[in-house]
């Protein structure tokens, strides 16, 4: 069956679980963990994406995660990577560390943020890795303890919980500890991970083609929410899909996107397609793939091929494209028919 094209969205909660390949083992000590966090930091930071709860479990980890400046893609391809090449060279070992995709669930937030959190966080519990909650308060590699402030970290949002309980510290944490408690006596809720009425469907398409028979189902397993949410969710997704299938039907391409921002920013097309690093030219050239990429839906491969450029340049150059956009307002309208034979 075909996968499921992941959804994501600016400032999206998500519940992100990661195995080892083959269920294997992918935290072999705490000189593990430690690289894990600490890089784990560094992204965060640097991407602006908020870190609610996280347990690592020997062979997989889970997040609750909610997305900043970056997609949540790029986050964990970036940090999945970094860690594997990390442990491999450690460990001396090759080959994959992970199964292929990371699990990652869009989160409707009221109904389900503090029970993904409970849920998270009394993983560690379930595994056997600690015995009682209050062993789990002094387990590092889970988030519990710091919402406590048994232990800190500074990438982890604690006030982000903790004000949902109450305004005073103290209480709040009161309140937080109670609730989970709870949970550990509740047991396992399996309903957590997901929708997981359509997992036969076969994929993104066949969910469309439900849509336009009003076949859909208000399930998903990429989603955890209630049906009016789920719905909301796949209907954006839909229209961003359908926006660019019709720029294509109208033969929208890349030289289309490139005489829009020529026309944008007054320059001739040389300034996109040569390479250099002139304040004009890397301008054209970031506006160019940003556009590429979010209205077209443009591989970022095809990009590089294009202008002769990295997979990161052409990364960096979405990145400040998305940020020229923002700071001075340019707009991508429904261009004229557009050419073809890109690069002979």
């Amino acid at each position: 069956m075909p996968r499921k094209s992941r959804i994501d969205a600016a400032g999206a909660l998500h519940h992100v679980i990661a195995r080892g390949i083959e269920r294997r083992v992918i935290f072999r000590d705490d000189h593990d963990r430690d690289l894990f966090l600490d890089r784990l930091g560094v992204i965060l930071d640097q991407t602006k994406t908020h870190c609610y709860a996280f347990a690592l479990i020997p062979n997989h980890f889970h997040l609750l995660l909610r997305t900043g400046r970056a997609p949540l893609a790029q986050v964990m391809r970036r940090l999945l990577t970094a860690y594997a090449i990390r442990h491999n060279r450690r460990h001396k070992r090759s080959g994959h560390l992970f199964q292929n995709r990371h699990k990652s669930i869009l989160c409707q937030e009221e109904s389900y943020f503090l029970e993904l959190v409970r849920y998270i966080h009394l993983n560690p519990l379930r595994a056997g890795i600690v015995a009682t909650t209050e062993d789990l308060e002094e387990f590092r590699y889970c988030g519990h303890g710091p919402i406590l402030g048994r232990q800190a970290n500074a990438w982890q949002d604690v006030d982000g919980v903790l004000r949902l309980f109450a305004d005073d510290t103290s209480l709040a944490r009161t309140g937080y500890r109670r609730f989970v408690e709870e949970g550990a006596v509740a047991g396992r809720r399996d309903d957590l991970v997901g929708g997981g009425l359509i997992r036969s469907s076969g994929g993104w398409t066949n969910v469309l083609a439900m849509r336009r028979d009003n076949l859909f189902r208000k399930s998903d397993e990429r989603i955890l929410g209630d049906g009016d949410f789920v719905d909301r969710v796949l209907s954006e997704a839909q229209e961003r899909m359908e926006r660019r299938y019709h720029l294509k039907a109208m033969g929208f391409d890349m030289e289309s996107v490139a005489d829009h921002v020529c026309r944008l920013l007054a320059i001739d097309r040389e300034e996109i397609f040569t390479p250099g690093k002139e304040p004009a030219k890397v301008v054209a050239r970031s506006l160019f793939c940003y556009f590429a990429v979010n209205e077209l839906g443009t591989s970022q491969s095809e990009l590089s091929y294009h202008l002769d450029l990295s997979a990161a340049a052409v990364s960096m150059a979405v990145k400040r494209g998305q940020k020229l956009v923002q700071e001075r307002g340019y707009r991508f309208p429904c261009p004229p028919q557009g050419r073809k034979n890109l690069r002979m």
